[in-house]
């Protein structure tokens, strides 16, 4: 058996939903994250410090008596967003950061921002102000193809942007390709990127392994192995600049095995188990915790965890279940498709285990 125990993660890019959605998935995020940056995309979306504390008390509602967590709030940008209410949310603690959505780049993306040129007021504001612009990263154009949509980005917006506004904080979110990691470590530290647990383990061949795998399809999608690589160096490197958002987005089964199905994958059941795994694949364990633990905060200003989780490996797979049962349906959860042998024990469950052998 061997064992790790690392601060308590936090995730930086994290898909909540809202009602009965909120209700089954959030517990698995509370249980070994202590904190999570959620993302606006809701229907009607988060676009005033109102409805962010709204929703903030919702979800700390829908949280298990036992767990501990604190859900850090955004604001979904769009053409008319004011920037004296923005910096206003931002100096009560209401946003953390504002979240620029190309509209229709991904889900209920559709009044997201139609031009990076109508937001050029705001953006000035927030690096004034020092608030986080967090990025989906891609273009809509439809002449595009979907795995260029990054980047063509890149070269498009975010490097115009980071030249023309250098001081602003920029967090690329859920990069996917080299040319993404490239841009990042070119550029200062004001700007940085989150990696998912599941573009550290899929590749594009995954979505069509034996005919088309609605449950690995995401947005951004998978890219080629070779990107994959790029990935896995980045996030294993400790390089401060990068750092978990696991952008796990549940959606019902039956949403996603439609003739249209949703962007998004569940993982946060079994995130760290999996990120154990890429780590140790990778010879990276003692980097486990800059990547999970350490870099966010400090990109964002905030202190480290002072709670741990311990992760322990055993000859017994995790047992992780397909599927969470919700009143509406199943989500299906992430299938990594290898055995995962690093158990979780949660912060509450190191700290028993402290109290009974001090």
């Amino acid at each position: 058996m061997q064992a790790l125990e690392i601060t308590t993660p936090d995730d930086w890019h994290l898909h909540l939903r809202d009602g009965a959605l909120l209700e089954a998935v959030l517990p698995h995020t509370s249980a070994q994250f202590a904190r999570a940056i959620v993302m606006p995309n809701l229907i009607p979306p988060v676009r005033t410090a109102q409805q962010a504390q709204a929703y903030r008390q919702r979800i700390l509602n829908a949280l298990p008596v036992r767990h501990t967590f604190e859900p850090l709030m955004t604001c979904y940008l769009t053409d008319s967003t004011d920037p004296n209410s923005l910096s206003e949310g931002f100096a009560g603690g209401h946003f953390i950061a504002a979240k620029l959505y190309p509209a229709g780049a991904t889900t209920n993306s559709d009044s997201g921002v139609s031009h990076v040129k109508h937001i050029q007021a705001v953006l000035e504001r927030m690096a004034e102000i020092g608030m986080p612009l967090l990025v989906h990263g891609e273009v809509t154009d439809p002449d595009i193809d979907v795995f260029d949509r990054e980047a063509v980005f890149i070269e498009q917006v975010l490097s115009p942007l980071h030249a023309r506004l250098p001081q602003l904080k920029i967090v690329f979110e859920h990069v996917t390709t080299a040319d993404a990691v490239d841009f990042v470590r070119s550029c200062a530290s004001t700007v940085a990127a989150t990696i998912t647990t599941h573009h550290l383990m899929i590749n594009r061949n995954t979505i069509f392994k034996g005919g088309v795998r609605p449950h690995y399809y995401c947005l951004p999608i998978a890219k080629r192995e070779c990107h994959r690589q790029a990935l896995r160096a980045a996030a294993t490197s400790a390089e401060g600049q990068f750092f978990l958002g696991t952008d796990s987005a549940p959606h019902l089964q039956s949403f996603k095995e439609s003739a249209c199905g949703c962007a998004g994958l569940f993982t946060a059941p079994n995130a760290l188990s999996c990120l154990a795994h890429v780590f140790e694949e990778e010879t990276a364990l003692e980097r486990l915790e800059a990547f999970t633990s350490l870099n966010g905060p400090a990109f964002y200003g905030l202190p480290a965890n002072r709670t741990s989780v311990r992760l322990i490996k055993r000859n017994t797979p995790v047992a992780v279940p397909k599927e969470i049962m919700t009143p509406d349906g199943p989500i299906v959860i992430f299938d990594p498709q290898v055995p995962l042998h690093w158990h979780v024990e949660s912060p509450a469950q190191v700290a028993k285990r402290r109290e009974l052998c001090p």
